[in-house]
């Protein structure tokens, strides 16, 4: 089974893990997308996960994983059709994450208008970090950064996501609930690329309050 794991050592069996496309302008841009208005939400599963020290494993079928750094949300209580205003009450801490792509697989399914499952939610496609326990959040606002080799790649900040962390769980919790354990990726910054193996990868949130490390085999 896999976790959610706080700073403090609490820890919370994964749920269901959502994540939200197309949530900043910049990388909108950078990807070629044209709308900018309705929530894009996809789902990876916990075989997903992996930790901080883990190592990604590049599926077969792909020769184009790229990168894409996330902020993470974890849910500590369950709740369905919430409005902006309760969703606080429902949010359990702040992560940071990398939503792995294949990219190629991804543009032969957009091309062909096919789910994106493959291409997000090969093994491994999920590292996330160790999460900050909601009562030590003044505000969802943090710079999230991520770097290969020592290079940085992305930097950004959360406060140019185009829905904010309360409209997005408000509307998943209206379409699909939200669970004790789930996780949510808030979207990517410009910036994203491509990953080889034998790198090694290091994503940021905030001034270095949380750090995840790991390596492309």
């Amino acid at each position: 089974m896999k976790y959610i794991h706080y700073v403090n050592g609490e820890k919370t069996p994964i749920t269901n893990i959502y994540c939200i496309g197309q949530n900043y302008i910049a990388h909108n841009k950078e990807m070629g997308t044209q709308d900018y208005g309705d929530i894009v939400v996809f789902m990876k599963p916990t075989s997903s996960v992996i930790y901080n020290g883990g190592k990604v494993l590049i599926p077969f079928i792909s020769n184009n994983l790229h990168y894409e750094v996330e902020m993470l949300i974890a849910i500590s209580e369950d709740g369905y059709n919430l409005s902006t205003d309760e969703v606080v009450e429902h949010i359990g801490g702040v992560g940071i994450g990398v939503d792995l792509t294949l990219r190629d697989i991804q543009k032969i399914a957009k091309d062909n208008k096919k789910p994106w499952g493959v291409a997000k939610g090969f093994y491994t496609s999920a590292p996330i970090s160790n999460f900050i326990p909601m009562y030590n959040i003044s505000n969802f606002n943090f710079d999230l950064s991520l770097n290969v080799n020592g290079e940085i790649r992305q930097s950004g900040n959360s406060k140019d996501m185009m829905h904010t962390v309360e409209e997005l769980v408000s509307f998943i919790s209206k379409v699909f609930s939200i669970q004790k354990g789930d996780i949510i990726f808030t979207g990517t910054p410009a910036g994203v690329g491509q990953l080889l193996s034998g790198d090694n990868v290091t994503a940021t949130l905030g001034k270095n309050e949380i750090e995840l490390n790991f390596s492309v085999k």
